[in-house]
């Protein structure tokens, strides 16, 4: 799909070019996804500004230092902070693991390539918004599909806490525990992300769509645009995961009607000084 995009530029040159990539964009895509491009579709108005992250990956200390935690015992605190954890990544995972979790979740959706999106709003400026969104779609299910392998590995780092760790947590900023998974996560989410995302890539046919597109678009106008699809879309992913975590963190520590168990209430009662 990205690669139909390069083509896109490309048309510019000359009318009869246009003519011609116009044509190879739209059979590369109808053989490899099936998506008729002389058939109308609906524009979702795909955006194409860059995405900034806003995962919080602060750990410092907050105003919380002086909560008053004389009555919670270690195991309370311990018990707590995992079990927020827990929560957040569960509901986190549940809610991107399924058919437009990210890609009509305008959180986390994962948008075209900072390389690619020149092109993108060439495809959008001669009228072909629709290819530029289904190349956008197909980064998104990749990621859908690949997030599940986020779960046990999410778990073991989750459980292995200390009390040292989940005490420097519950007085720590909106998002320490969230900075605390991606210290001990990150590098494995990586290495277990990229294979299923390189999988799901080939799954959904945005690998090779993309690598014809970007090789024909390069061949036509003499440039050698290069984009890691599979690099790409994992590091998204994985942003998406964590994105999801800080926010459920946050709103159990900001609002008491999202401590849903009796221990929350306690540990992050306390936090609040109650």
């Amino acid at each position: 799909m990205k690669k139909s995009i390069f083509l896109a530029a490309g048309l510019l040159f000359s009318m009869s070019a246009q003519a011609q990539l116009l044509d190879i964009i739209k059979s590369t895509v109808k053989d490899k996804t099936g998506v008729d491009l002389n058939v109308p579709v609906k524009n979702n108005n795909t955006t194409t500004s860059p995405k900034t992250t806003t995962t919080t990956t602060s750990t410092g200390q907050s105003n919380n230092s002086s909560a008053n935690l004389g009555s919670l015992t270690s195991t309370q605190i311990s018990s707590g902070l995992k079990e927020a954890l827990s929560m957040g990544v569960t509901d986190g995972v549940k809610k991107l693991a399924i058919t437009d979790g990210f890609f009509k979740n305008e959180a986390v959706k994962i948008l075209m390539p900072e390389k690619l999106r020149k092109i993108d709003t060439t495809l959008r400026s001669i009228g072909m918004g629709s290819l530029a969104d289904e190349g956008v779609k197909l980064l998104n299910r990749a990621a859908e599909d690949a997030v599940t392998e986020a779960a046990p590995i999410f778990t073991k780092a989750i459980t292995s806490m200390t009390i040292t760790d989940a005490k420097n947590i519950l007085l720590g900023g909106n998002n320490a525990a969230t900075s605390y998974l991606q210290g001990k996560t990150q590098t494995q989410l990586f290495s277990a992300f990229q294979p299923k995302v390189k999988a799901s890539l080939g799954k959904v046919g945005a690998d090779t769509l993309w690598k014809n597109l970007i090789s024909k678009y390069n061949t036509f106008t003499g440039q050698a645009v290069t984009t890691d699809l599979n690099e790409y879309v994992t590091t998204e992913t994985i942003n998406g995961v964590f994105k999801m975590v800080a926010d459920k963190e946050s709103g159990i520590r900001n609002t008491p009607a999202m401590r849903t168990t009796s221990i929350l209430q306690k540990v992050f009662g306390a936090q609040d000084g109650k």
